[in-house]
C-alpha cells in the first residue's frame, strides 16, 4: 500500500491553488450581479412620438441662437392657422423676450429647451436641475404659465435627464421626424422628408433659425393637411394618464395596454 505524505511546501501548494480558486470564483459572481443589474435596470426612453388612431401630429421648433426668422414663422403658421411648439434655450429668452411674448400670444406652446443649450448627460444632477428650473422661471416670468414640455439640447439624455425633467413636472419629447432643416436642405428635400415618415401621433423636429425653414414651412402644412393631418402643438397630442414609451420611444397609455 502507498503511503501519501504531504510536505510544508506541498500543504502551501493546495492552499494557494484554493486561495486562487476563491478569488475567481468571487471575481466571476461579482461580474455576473453586475451585468444582472445592468440588464434589469430599465433604460427610459422620452416621448419621440404618440400612440394614437387620429390623424393628429405636431411641429415644434428648437429656438436657442438667432431670432431673425421667428416673426416670419409666426406670420406664416397665423396664415396657415396653425399652433405649434416652440422649445426655447434659457439664455433665449433673455435676449428676446419680446418673441418669447408673441409666441405664447399666439397660442403656441412654450417648452424649455434648457438654460444654456448644455450637454444635459455631461452634467451633475444639481446642474441639470438649475438648467431646467432657470429656464422655466425664465419662461413662466414672461408668460405666466408653467411648463410642462422640456427638450434635451442636442437630443442627448439618459435616464437621469429623463427623470429630472419628469421631477419637475416636464414631459421629456424628443421627435420621430427630422426635417434636418440645420443642414440646409431645399425645401422640397424637407417636405419630401416629412411626407415618408409621417403617421399619426408624429412630432417634427425644425429651428427658428434654419436657412430654408421660412420657404419650407407653408410647403410642409400643406403637404401635412393634403394628407388629412390636423396639426395640433405636443401638449395637446400628449394624451392624458399614466403611460410608457416602448423601444422606439412611442408614448402608450398604460390602460390602453391593459385593456388590449
Amino acid at each position: 500500500m502507498k503511503v501519501f505524505t504531504i510536505t510544508k511546501k506541498g500543504l502551501v501548494s493546495i492552499f494557494l491553488c484554493f486561495l486562487i480558486g476563491a478569488i475567481a470564483l468571487t471575481v466571476v459572481t461579482s461580474t455576473a450581479s453586475q451585468v444582472a443589474e445592468t440588464s434589469s435596470a430599465e433604460r427610459i426612453i422620452p416621448i419621440y412620438y404618440v400612440d394614437t388612431d387620429e390623424k393628429v401630429c405636431s411641429i415644434s421648433f428648437d429656438a436657442a441662437w438667432g431670432n431673425e426668422q421667428t416673426d416670419t414663422l409666426l406670420q406664416i403658421l397665423d396664415e396657415h392657422k396653425v399652433k405649434t411648439t416652440f422649445f426655447l434655450v434659457g439664455e433665449w429668452v433673455d435676449k428676446f423676450p419680446e418673441s418669447v411674448k408673441e409666441i405664447d400670444k399666439r397660442g403656441h406652446d412654450v417648452g424649455n429647451h434648457s438654460d444654456t443649450h448644455a450637454h444635459m448627460t455631461q452634467i451633475s444632477l444639481d446642474e441639470q436641475a438649475n438648467e431646467l428650473k432657470n429656464c422655466n422661471e425664465k419662461i413662466t416670468k414672461i408668460t405666466g404659465k408653467k411648463v410642462t414640455l422640456f427638450r434635451p439640447p442636442y437630443g442627448e439624455y439618459d435616464n437621469s435627464v429623463v427623470t429630472s425633467s419628469n421631477d419637475c413636472g416636464m414631459h421629456c419629447v424628443q421627435w420621430n421626424i427630422d426635417s434636418l432643416d440645420w443642414k440646409d436642405p431645399t425645401p422640397d428635400d424637407m417636405v419630401q422628408r416629412i411626407e415618408q415618415n409621417l403617421c399619426p401621433g408624429s412630432i417634427i423636429l425644425l429651428h427658428n433659425g434654419a436657412k430654408n425653414t421660412p420657404e419650407a414651412l407653408p410647403l410642409i402644412i400643406e403637404a401635412i393637411k393634403a394628407q388629412g393631418y390636423e396639426i395640433i402643438p405636443i401638449s395637446e397630442i400628449i394624451p392624458k394618464g399614466e403611460y410608457y414609451t416602448d423601444h422606439e420611444g412611442k408614448m402608450i397609455l398604460k390602460d390602453k395596454k391593459n385593456n388590449t
